[in-house]
């Protein structure tokens, strides 16, 4: 018994020292496979998303930016003219000091060489002397050599000179650019590549109509952009090494926006010009009738109207703005109609024509349905395309948004969502036809027609058509008295997934009622729609709607899953 109380007392002192060299052996993976009381588990309770995106937060509305008007001209610095080199021949261009000319002779005397005119003007030929050159026009040029040549050698001698193109030159661009400086370039370079290389003018602070080339303190040329933006001129200046382009400051000017070609803000010299040149400028569009001219004066502004028929007497300004209109109405407006006639297809009516204007020039056939006479507008079609397009989108909200509180929930509700995606993919896609409800033909007959009209003679016809969720969707001979409920039995009666509580009669003349309240006619179509099963209300009044706007606009009744 002793030793047996002695080998237990041996044992708990050695217990924890074991104990704690075997939690500091192994790793804390280790540990907890071999003591998994130490795991927890989390219980799967937070609420799940249908799908991981959220949705896009709304920007508060920012306010409407000022409209930029584009600088007449300033579309031509955009690196075209400083990506390629001319080397062309100017007859017009007049020699100047610092200017090479070759010079060849043969026969008597043989002699070649590329000559520089000096300051005083001259080149110096051997054995002939200096030959004043200055100013000579380049097509000019051979013939005063020559003319110098043969004071000493007569007619044994050959004479042949010509300027050197193509001369490399370092010209100054300064003035009024975005990046003045030294650019290098040939000396047959027009004035556009050295403005080009610049950045061009600025067209905030530079002018367009203003620009000088400099040979010294000598005005070489004097340069107007809108020659050759309006016109196509530009004459050509043989650069040489050393020579200034200078942009002055932007003189007065316009702007003029609306019916015109030229959309721009103009410039100007002097105090004032006419609208008539300004006019000549902008170039009004054939439609064009009126303009408006808003001045500023101090802080308040001001607004004249004028027809373009008085452009002569009126002057504009520094700082004016001319706003361009077309207040003529078309005279005539062109219908087409189209179904049961035998007139023509297309008919010319004064503006403000009614459908009681029509009337006379439509020539019915033993099948025209007059009295339930259809009108097709774009501009309505393009209408209910954009309310059915927010529907959709209200639709699509519902279905990206809504939240579960289970693992399960969520699984069905994303299952939901993708069907629901499916649904509003193939109702964007529906066109609406554009109806306009006119009722009977006396309260058509006032109605007016726009431009593109599309007006539809119907044939009499002698059945109900029957779509949607019925059994077997068809054609049913018509029968007086009958009612809706007789229809939807000779199409088989309802499907396990009809609303009975949501069926459209669509009446030839677009008019569309309840099946509770329509009286059924000869060519009435009957839409049974589909019964919808969602978790939500919203999207379940979502897809109802969307399904009654689809049938009334487009006579199509889609098929939600």
């Amino acid at each position: 018994m002793k030793t047996f109380i002695l080998i237990l007392i041996v044992l708990l002192l050695i217990c924890p020292v074991f104990a704690q060299q075997t939690t500091q052996t192994f790793p804390g993976q280790v540990i907890q496979q071999i003591f998994p009381f130490q795991q927890t588990q989390i219980p799967q309770t937070q609420a799940q998303p249908i799908i991981t995106p959220q949705p896009a937060q709304i920007q508060p509305a920012q306010p409407p930016q000022p409209v930029q008007i584009t600088v007449f001209g300033e579309q031509l610095f955009l690196g075209r003219f400083a990506t390629e080199q001319y080397t062309g021949f100017n007859p017009d261009y007049q020699v100047a000091i610092g200017d090479r000319i070759t010079v060849r002779m043969w026969g008597a005397v043989q002699y070649e060489g590329t000559l520089t005119v000096d300051p005083q003007g001259n080149i110096f030929i051997p054995q002939v002397g200096p030959v004043y050159v200055l100013g000579v026009r380049n097509s000019e040029l051979n013939s005063v050599v020559e003319s110098a040549v043969r004071k000493v050698f007569k007619n044994i001698v050959g004479i042949y000179a010509s300027l050197e193109t193509a001369v490399p030159v370092k010209v100054f661009v300064t003035g009024f650019v975005k990046n003045p400086g030294l650019y290098g370039g040939l000396s047959s370079n027009s004035v556009l590549y050295y403005l080009d290389r610049a950045g061009g003018v600025d067209p905030q602070r530079g002018s367009f109509i203003d620009i000088t080339v400099l040979r010294g303190q000598q005005i070489r040329k004097k340069v107007n952009l809108y020659d050759f933006l309006l016109n196509g001129k530009l004459e050509l200046i043989q650069m040489v090494d050393g020579d200034t382009v200078f942009v002055a400051p932007k003189k007065s000017s316009f702007t003029v926006t609306g019916e015109v070609f030229n959309p721009f803000q103009f410039e100007f010299e002097g105090e004032y010009i006419t609208a008539k040149e300004a006019m000549e400028l902008a170039k009004p569009k054939p439609g064009a009738t009126n303009l408006t001219v808003t001045r500023k004066q101090g802080l308040e502004k001001y607004t004249e109207y004028y027809s373009l028929n008085e452009v002569d007497r009126i002057k504009i300004y520094n700082g004016d703005e001319i706003t361009v209109f077309s207040d003529r109405y078309p005279g005539t407006i062109l219908v087409r109609v189209e179904g049961a006639h035998m007139g023509p297809h297309a008919i010319v009516l004064p503006y403000g024509a009614t459908i009681k204007d029509a009337l006379p020039k439509i020539v019915p056939n033993v099948r025209s349905n007059l009295d339930a006479i259809q009108l097709f507008r774009k501009s309505v079609a393009q209408r209910q395309k954009e309310m059915i397009l927010t529907s959709l989108q209200q639709l699509q909200n519902y279905a990206l948004t809504g939240r579960s509180e289970t693992q399960e929930e969520a699984t069905l509700r994303a299952k939901e969502a993708e069907l629901i995606m499916k649904f509003v993919d193939l109702a964007k896609n529906i066109e609406p036809k554009g109806q306009i409800i006119l009722g009977s033909l006396e309260e058509a007959k006032a109605t007016l027609l726009e431009d593109g009209d599309v007006i539809k003679i119907p044939e009499k016809t002698s059945v109900v058509m029957v779509h949607g969720e019925v059994r077997f969707p068809a054609a049913i001979l018509y029968s007086p008295d009958k009612e809706i409920d007789y229809y939807i039995e000779q199409a088989g009666g309802f499907t396990q997934r009809a609303n009975k509580d949501v069926i459209i009669v669509l009446h030839q003349n677009g008019k569309f009622e309840e099946a509770d309240k329509a009286k059924i006619q000869p060519g009435d179509e009957i839409f049974v729609l589909p019964k919808i099963e969602a978790k939500s209300i919203e999207i379940v009044r979502g897809i109802t709607q969307i399904l009654y706007q689809i049938a009334v606009t487009a006579r199509v009744l889609l098929l939600a899953w």
